[in-house]
């Protein structure tokens, strides 16, 4: 992990092509801007853990009887 100290107006560039900056501070908040590819995803971290919470949710197995009737539900289309 990288520690940096920006003030207002500084910027942090990661590779070559994402640029952060720090627009402003006030009090304990910093408002920063990112430049970055639209194809790279920039999420808050509270909005990626629920994300990754709803992920992992979905991804819990079926007990038996579920996965039976979802493949007979299947077979009968």
């Amino acid at each position: 992990m990288l520690a940096l100290t920006r003030k207002a107006g500084e910027r942090i560039v990661i590779g070559d092509n994402i640029v952060v900056t720090v627009v402003a501070i006030k009090g304990d908040s910093i408002r920063l801007t990112i430049d970055a590819p639209k194809e790279i995803k920039i999420y808050r971290g509270e909005i990626y853990d629920a994300i990754a919470a709803e992920n992992k949710e979905a991804a819990v197995l079926m007990d038996l009887a579920e996965l039976t009737a979802l493949k007979e539900f299947h077979i009968k289309k």
